[in-house]
């Protein structure tokens, strides 16, 4: 995983220095994002690793079948990408994209994991206090599950913090049985 991370580096960091000249950085995470997913389809995987192919041929099956989803700009990065035969590190390059857009635009992915749907203002609140908590603009994504209880969990990078009923229970039984 590491050896993949170190060859796909280079990549991210390229692409993510041309979209922020061109401020289109939400445009090649999106469009980087769909590339990773096209490329991690088993048959997509094949065609991509297949030395039969040309780099040329592998690069134009990959820009086909995203259709008109890639600027010309990308698609010149998925032939130099293709030439160098790097292809199927596709989905490491979206994700260090990803993170060094996330570092530059200084956000955070927060998931919020409740037990019962939240309305937008319970959702704005909860973003808000969240964003002042951590200092940094707060995407936030929302996941119901039903066995909570009540209560959120938070999930914001390496911090998790659990105000959910079962976790408080949880706590309650350790420290009884204790």
């Amino acid at each position: 995983m590491a050896e993949l991370t170190t060859l796909a580096r280079p990549y991210a960091k390229a692409a993510f220095q041309y979209a922020l000249e061109v401020k289109d950085l939400a445009g090649w995470g999106k469009q980087l994002a769909t590339l990773a997913a096209v490329s991690r389809y088993g048959v997509m995987q094949k065609k991509i690793a297949s030395p039969s192919l040309s780099a040329q041929q592998q690069a134009q099956l990959l820009i086909d079948a995203c259709g008109d989803e890639l600027t010309a700009p990308v698609r010149n990065f998925i032939v130099l990408v293709a030439q160098n035969k790097r292809l199927l590190l596709l989905p490491e390059i979206y994700q260090l994209f990803d993170a060094l857009k996330t570092a530059q635009e200084q956000a955070v992915d927060v998931e919020l994991t409740t037990a019962i749907a939240l309305d937008d203002a319970s959702q704005a609140k909860l973003a808000e206090a969240l964003s002042t908590k951590l200092a940094r603009k707060v995407n936030v994504q929302t996941v119901v599950d039903q066995q909570l209880l009540a209560g959120v969990i938070i999930k914001a990078g390496d911090l998790v913090i659990d105000g959910s009923m079962r976790g408080r229970l949880e706590k309650l039984a350790k420290a009884i049985n204790s």
